[in-house]
């Protein structure tokens, strides 16, 4: 065990496994039978939406907030590509995967993402964890017991927060954004 779970009481330990258990039971607990029957549909591939670069008055707009940034496609390309180049590109993916689990509706797909997410982000050394506190770790994972498309909304907000102070202005001190404001 960790040092710092031997520190919690008994009892918060035993409520951590306790919801644990019941994450794991509703995210593998399919809605119906016939997911495992019939298999899925062949979607046709689609094709990548081609990125257009903003305008240099457009890019200077993105100057006023991180959520202009974001409100662009373009604009989370290029701050993506930044925070690649940081090794922090965690962030926005957590950030843009929260932004698709709230746009799904089917209750089973929307499990699976919910699982997805808290697995590759949440979870304690999963492969792209992002820093968030324990409360927020807590308060996410309580969420998943009754889950809803605002499930992860206060981890996402601490980490747009992190982003928006943290990572912000650097982005908009680097060339790369620099050069959108030239070309």
């Amino acid at each position: 065990m960790c040092k710092g779970l031997a520190a919690l009481p008994q009892s918060c330990l035993e409520r951590a496994k306790e919801i644990k258990s019941k994450l794991g039971v509703l995210l593998q607990k399919p809605d119906s039978g016939v997911d495992l029957i019939v298999p899925a549909a062949e979607k046709p591939e689609k094709k990548p939406e081609k990125l257009v670069r903003p305008s240099a008055e457009e890019a200077a707009q993105w100057r006023e907030s991180l959520e202009r940034v974001l409100n662009h496609r373009y604009g989370v390309a290029a701050f993506r590509s930044f925070l690649q180049s940081e090794f922090s590109e965690e962030n926005i993916e957590f950030w843009s995967a929260c932004e698709d689990f709230k746009r799904i509706h089917n209750p089973s797909k929307m499990a699976a993402k919910a699982k997805k997410i808290y697995e590759d982000f949440i979870q304690s050394e999963g492969p792209m964890e992002v820093n968030i506190d324990h409360f927020t770790k807590d308060v996410t994972l309580r969420n998943l017991v009754e889950l809803s498309p605002s499930a992860f909304d206060l981890a996402q907000k601490r980490i747009f927060a992190l982003m928006e102070k943290d990572s912000f202005g650097r982005f908009l001190r680097s060339a790369q954004y620099q050069e959108l404001l030239v070309h």
